[in-house]
């Protein structure tokens, strides 16, 4: 999941953080560090696992602001971490996240389904039965039609690319649908693994179990989709609700005013709170203006909770500690290598060995505001990770310029080569990262330039394999945290060769080995979530074998939350940000 993606990617879903007990604090206590009687705020770290400030006090406006536009705003093509955790205002799924902080938001509940559904011995059919009373934002009942209609829109990544694609691996494993917009059925309901026999039933084949299926039906491109109301690439521009808000008004990249839908009935969903009467978000290219202005107390949170910038956050631990939560967020900060363009694994090598990873973690904000230094693909809370495997000596601090010059004389390049690094231009700790990488590889002879790219057009740049190999971008500076806290739900994406896309790629590296292909097969079968893990462990290993990503950090951030909020808490669902739909306001 991207994070900005704080992905992704998509996320949403979320990689697990330790557990802990969760302790409901006050607003004159609690957390590390004690309460702020000026500000009202609980404490350092109050909302971590825990609820700061509960209340069910309906009313006022709940104000977002965000550095970074979504990918897209449509529940089929988000991929970025706080469009999920966001899309729950105004789309509903078969099941969903709990409402709970910490590891206890990644228990599965029904939402638009009575129950968690009905499960086959065999694990290849689920059926689900819809509630009765749930609604569009028109006062029209959500079909099961309408549910098959909006997960048969990630058919069309023609039209409408960049979303998570597992729903379409896992239904037609062998790609025979063309999606609903090339569908010749009258209904447009043409996918044979989805069934509806009447509007209150649906219905899953799947070809091969999948141990995480009930996952990727709570992610957001599990939403239904009315077909009267599809606007294909524009949707994203004013999606239809089926949750507590509808849209009222959205200007890309300037703001977004959602206010409440009174067609939603509270008594059919037992997880969203709907509290505020309004929610705002401001969309702004100044990150260091932003914070400002959270501090301020002109708006509540950022949108996409990827923490305080430098130059605000000696300010925030210094005289406003009680706003601040430094929570793991469950991801991995990382360059990627496209195949495409540095082809040789020596080179590849070269750069892994010659990068320093404290200046990297450094330039993330060091261990408290970037977070551990990671040494491998597979966060610590999946299972099959093991924190201690470091085949590039990464956990030193230090580059190694020997084996960096030793793979350099492997690959033919002595002397070093030039490449560029590719960097979103809206996330200055992105372009610190780049810059400490830049001039570690100095030192045996890389010389690698920056190209800072728009952020907001992420899918079309670094996003599409064509692109990536015309402008030469030979490392992107990234992040990613679990669609769903598996190997599944944070690996496959990255590096299963199937998984690659002409537009809203992910698989940046363009790796496509068999092996690793049939790891993922195997293990999707595996029911035993340990021997699964085994699995990933493997996948891994090779991954670092094949020198195709260089990990930075697991991340951690610091984030403001205004004194103003009530029920806040970081959910593991929602890789330790927010729960935003269960957020309040004090008016």
């Amino acid at each position: 999941m991207n994070l900005n993606s704080s992905s992704r990617r998509r996320i949403a879903a979320g990689a697990l953080l330790a557990a802990a007990t969760m302790v409901v604090t006050t607003a004159c206590g609690g957390g590390n560090g004690g309460g702020d009687s000026k500000s009202g705020a609980p404490g350092f770290n109050a909302a971590v696992n825990k609820i700061a400030n509960p209340s069910d006090k309906k009313g006022g406006e709940l104000k977002f602001i965000g550095s970074q536009e979504a990918d897209s705003w449509d529940p089929q093509r988000g991929y970025y971490g706080f469009v999920w955790d966001f899309a729950r205002y105004y789309t509903r799924q078969l099941v969903t996240f709990k409402a709970e902080p910490g590891a206890a938001s990644t228990e599965l509940v029904p939402d638009l389904a009575t129950d968690a559904g009905k499960v086959s011995p065999d694990g290849l059919t689920y059926t689900f039965t819809l509630k009765d009373g749930v609604t569009w934002e028109d006062g029209k009942p959500i079909t099961s039609k309408d549910i098959k209609y909006g997960i048969e829109r990630i058919w069309a990544q023609d039209v409408i690319s960049g979303g998570p694609i597992y729903l379409q691996q896992v239904l037609d494993p062998k790609g025979e649908y063309k999606g609903p917009y090339k569908d010749t059925s009258p209904d447009k309901l043409g996918l044979k693994a989805i069934e509806t026999p009447d509007d209150k039933t649906i219905i899953f084949k799947l070809p091969v179990a999948n141990g995480d299926f009930l996952q990727m039906l709570a992610m957001p491109a599990a939403s239904p989709v009315r077909q009267d109301k599809d606007t294909k690439a524009q949707y994203g521009l004013k999606p239809f609700s089926s949750g507590p808000y509808k849209w009222q008004s959205y200007t890309p990249n300037k703001s977004i005013m959602l206010v409440r839908n009174d067609k939603w009935d509270a008594k059919t969903d037992t997880v969203r709170k709907a509290l505020p009467d309004k929610i705002s978000v401001k969309f702004t290219t100044n990150a260091d203006d932003m914070d400002n202005r959270l501090i301020e107390g002109e708006y509540d949170l950022d949108l996409n909770a990827t923490g305080v910038g430098a130059s605000a956050r000696g300010k925030v631990l210094q005289q406003h500690k009680a706003n601040a939560d430094n929570p793991q967020t469950g991801f991995i900060r990382y360059a990627v290598f496209p195949q495409t363009v540095i082809d040789n694994v020596e080179c590849r090598k070269a750069i892994i060995y010659a990068a320093d990873s404290k200046s990297l973690q450094t330039a993330r904000g060091g261990p408290q505001a970037g977070g551990d230094i990671a040494t491998n693909m597979l966060p610590p809370a999946i299972k099959g990770a093991d924190p201690k495997a470091d085949p590039y000596g990464k956990l030193s601090g230090k580059p190694d310029i020997a084996k960096a010059k030793e793979a350099l004389k492997k690959c033919g390049k002595p002397n070093g080569f030039k490449t560029t690094i590719a960097v979103r231009n809206n996330k200055k700790i992105e372009i610190a990262t780049a810059e400490s990488l830049q001039q570690s590889l100095k030192a045996v002879g890389i010389d690698a330039q920056i190209d800072q790219f728009d952020g907001a057009q992420t899918s079309g740049i670094i996003g599409s394999p064509k692109v990536v190999k015309d402008k030469g971008y030979g490392i992107i500076i990234m992040g990613w945290g679990a669609d769903f806290p598996s190997g599944q739900g944070f690996l496959q994406p990255l590096v299963d060769g199937r998984f690659i896309l002409q537009s809203g790629n992910n698989n940046f590296s363009e790796l496509n080995d068999p092996a690793v292909n049939k790891l993922f097969d195997e293990a999707l079968k595996e029911t035993d979530p340990v021997k699964a893990g085994e699995l990933y462990k493997q996948i891994n290993t090779k991954v670092s074998e094949a020198a195709v990503y260089l990990p930075f950090t697991h991340e951690k951030n610091i984030i403001w939350r205004s004194s103003r909020l009530t029920n806040v808490y970081t959910a593991d669902a929602y890789n330790g940000r927010y729960d935003y739909a269960s957020l309040g306001v004090v008016k």
